[in-house]
C-alpha cells in the first residue's frame, strides 16, 4: 500500500469566517497530527485548497483573509498545494496525475467539510480506483440549517461517516491511521 494524504480546506473561513467548525472537538489538533506524522513517515501530502468561481463571492473569495490556509497548515510541510473551484478535488485539478507520480494507491482523507469536500473527494477517489481512508476525527463539519431543513454537526457528521463505511471507504481514527504509518 502506498498512501497519500489529503488536507483539504483547512482554511481561514473554517475558523474566522461565515463558517466555524465546531464538530468533533479537536479536528484541528488532529489534521496537524496526521501531517506531522505523514512528513516524519514520508507520505506524500497534497494540501488542497478552495476558492469560489465568483471573484464577488462573500466565502472563499480568492486572495481574501478567509481564503487563506490556517496558519498552522501553511507552516506545514507538504509536497503539493492544489487549487480547486468545486467540492471534489479531483475536478478541475491536477490531484490524479500528482497521485500517481507518487506512485500512490490509497488516500487519505482529512479537513473540512466532511458532508461536502471530503464526501465528494473520498467518492471522486473511490470511483479512479484508489483505496480511501477517511479519517473519522480530522474531518470536520457544523450545524447545518436550509432549505431542506437542519442538521446538528454530530448527526451530520456520523451520518457521513456512516454512509462512507458502507461501499466508499475505511473510515478509521486518526491512532489507527497513525499505527498504520510505521
Amino acid at each position: 500500500m502506498s498512501r497519500a494524504l489529503l488536507v483539504i480546506d483547512v482554511q481561514r473561513e473554517y475558523f474566522d469566517g461565515a463558517l466555524p467548525i465546531t464538530y468533533p472537538v479537536g479536528h484541528l489538533d488532529r489534521i496537524l497530527k496526521v501531517m506531522d506524522e505523514a512528513a516524519k513517515a514520508n507520505v506524500p501530502t497534497a494540501v488542497i485548497r478552495h476558492h469560489q468561481p465568483d471573484p464577488e463571492s462573500p466565502m472563499f473569495r480568492l486572495n481574501s483573509d478567509m481564503w487563506q490556509l490556517h496558519k498552522e497548515v501553511e507552516d506545514r510541510p507538504r509536497d503539493v498545494l492544489i487549487d480547486k473551484q468545486l467540492p471534489g478535488s479531483f475536478t478541475g485539478t491536477d490531484l490524479d496525475k500528482w497521485l500517481k507520480s507518487v506512485d500512490a494507491d490509497t488516500v487519505s482523507i482529512s479537513g473540512y467539510m466532511t458532508q461536502m469536500c471530503c464526501d465528494t473527494t473520498a467518492r471522486q477517489a473511490f470511483h479512479r480506483g484508489y483505496q480511501v481512508e477517511f479519517l473519522s476525527d480530522a474531518t470536520g463539519t457544523l450545524n447545518v440549517e436550509n432549505e431542506a431543513g437542519s442538521a446538528k454537526a454530530e448527526e451530520l457528521q456520523n451520518s457521513i461517516l456512516v454512509a462512507q463505511q458502507m461501499f466508499i471507504s475505511e473510515v478509521i481514527d486518526t491512532d489507527k491511521w497513525l499505527t498504520r504509518l510505521s
